[in-house]
This record gives C-alpha cells, sequence and structure tokens, in this order.
C-alpha cells in the first residue's frame, strides 16, 4: 500500500520547495526505517518496525520514475504472514507560478506468500499552493474483488499543512478520506495525522476512523535518507 517515501517525504517536498528538485536531480537511492508503518492511517507492518529502501529517477522535463520496497506484516501476530511491499511509479511533476502539480501512476505488488490477489495500480494527482497541499489517487487494474475494499474504482483524497517551527523543525497535518467503491459505505473512513519532522527524522501521530479496521491512535518514529 502507500509507501512512508511517497506519504510523508513526497508531503513535505509538495509544502516547502514543490517540485524543483526534479531539474536537478538524475538518479538517487533512498533509505528508511519506521517504528510502525503508517499508510492512510492504518499500520502496514502489525504496529511493528518496517525498513525501507528504493531508487528514483528524475529527468530535468519533470519526469520520474521509481521502485520502493518496503517490509510488511498484515496479520501483526503471525511470522508466516510477514512479507513485502514493492511499489513501481511513474509520473510528471512540475510548477505554475505559485502552484506545483505532480500526476503519476503507481502499482502496489505483494510478491510474498499469504499476500495472493492484493496487487492494485492507482491514478494519482497532487497539488500545493504555498503551505497547503491536496491530492486524490484512483484504484485501477486491482486485482482485489471491484465490490471489495482496494478493488477498482475506490477514491483516496487527502489535504494538508505545513508549518515551520523553531530550530529547524516542522509540523505537517494531513486529513484523509477513503472512498471504497462497494455496495454500501460501511467500509468507507477518515484519518487524521500529525507529523513533527526535524532533519532525517519524524514523529508521527495518526487516529482512523474505526471503519478502517481500528480507531486506535497510533505512534511512530521514522527514519529517512537519500544519496
Amino acid at each position: 500500500m502507500k509507501t512512508l517515501k511517497l506519504s510523508v517525504i513526497a508531503a513535505a517536498v509538495l509544502t516547502t520547495a514543490g517540485f524543483s528538485q526534479l531539474a536537478q536531480a538524475e538518479v538517487s537511492a533512498n533509505f528508511g526505517a519506521t517504528s510502525n508503518y503508517l499508510w492512510r492511517g492504518v499500520t502496514q507492518s502489525g504496529n511493528a518496525p518496517s525498513l525501507s529502501g528504493g531508487l528514483d529517477y528524475a529527468g530535468e522535463s519533470g519526469v520520474y520514475a521509481g521502485t520502493w520496497v518496503g517490509t510488511i506484516d498484515w496479520s501483526g501476530d503471525d511470522s508466516d504472514t510477514k512479507g513485502a511491499e514493492v511499489d513501481l511509479y511513474l509520473g510528471y511533476g512540475g510548477e505554475a507560478g505559485d502552484f506545483a502539480y505532480d500526476v503519476g501512476y503507481i502499482y502496489y505488488y505483494y510478491p510474498s506468500t499469504g499476500y495472493e490477489d492484493s496487487n492494485f495500480g492507482e491514478l494519482y494527482f497532487n497539488g500545493s499552493v504555498g503551505a497547503f497541499g491536496f491530492g486524490v489517487a484512483y484504484t485501477i487494474n486491482s486485482e482485489a474483488d471491484n465490490d471489495a475494499p482496494f478493488g477498482t474504482g475506490d477514491l483516496y483524497y487527502n489535504v494538508s499543512y505545513g508549518f515551520e517551527l523553531p530550530n529547524e523543525f516542522g509540523l505537517g497535518l494531513t486529513y484523509g478520506y477513503y472512498d471504497f467503491d462497494t455496495p454500501t459505505s460501511e467500509s468507507d473512513y477518515g484519518h487524521f495525522q500529525i507529523d513533527v519532522t526535524k532533519g532525517d527524522f519524524t514523529f508521527t501521530v495518526s487516529k482512523a476512523d474505526e471503519e478502517s479496521g481500528s480507531d486506535d491512535t497510533n505512534f511512530a518514529v521514522s527514519w529517512g535518507a537519500s544519496f
């Protein structure tokens, strides 16, 4: 499901520097670790630590592509269910005055035993004006049942706002809402997230509606670096 890299690190890029970095970079690698891999308000690692890494290419035109791999555990109570998430993405980012935008496609691939029929893709659009960010993702080519969550036709919306704090700290606020294309709206849920950043570290507090499967307040400490 959604990567730490794209949901937290890219959100910080949107709210601070836009996408001007795309014109400066060519090939980069990243590595990260988190005490709890959270995606759209829900743990993907069974409330346990997760490691990740990836490679990215960004051309001067604004076109970018990359891959990211992270460890997951959707059950959280059985070592046999530990697996990997592999994300493949291609997109284009640019700026028009104060408006920064990013449009692309991402495919979530789960190669491990026990995660069959979980793969799906998303078309996404993200934008920002100053410190305000927003985005929408639409699920396509999903292997899940179309009448079940994460099937083709799902929509995810989010809005965010970033603040600069003293001593080079940063504060990010995000609200997201998952609108599943199912016969009823019983699975739809919203979630709220607070991210406090300092250098390569992020402290996250996240809470989702009970329709997500858990309304517990989740905490995570994450570290990530690119080179």
